[in-house]
């Protein structure tokens, strides 16, 4: 995998419009790149990433 990569589909993400998923706060550490919202959505799905995951709103 080459930093071109998509995480997902291993796509050089240049030829697309990529999402850059980064995480922390301040100094932001990547996460992943993908081809496009598709293949980000793909990727959530396989890994299980929102299994036991939920938004809360507090007002």
């Amino acid at each position: 995998m080459t930093e071109s990569d998509c995480t997902y589909c291993g796509c050089d993400v240049t030829a697309h419009s990529p999402v850059v998923v980064e995480e922390g706060w301040g100094d932001r550490d990547r996460a992943g790149q993908f081809c496009n919202y598709g293949c980000l959505a793909a990727h959530v799905e396989r890994e299980g990433l929102a299994t036991g995951t939920s938004c809360r709103v507090d007002l």
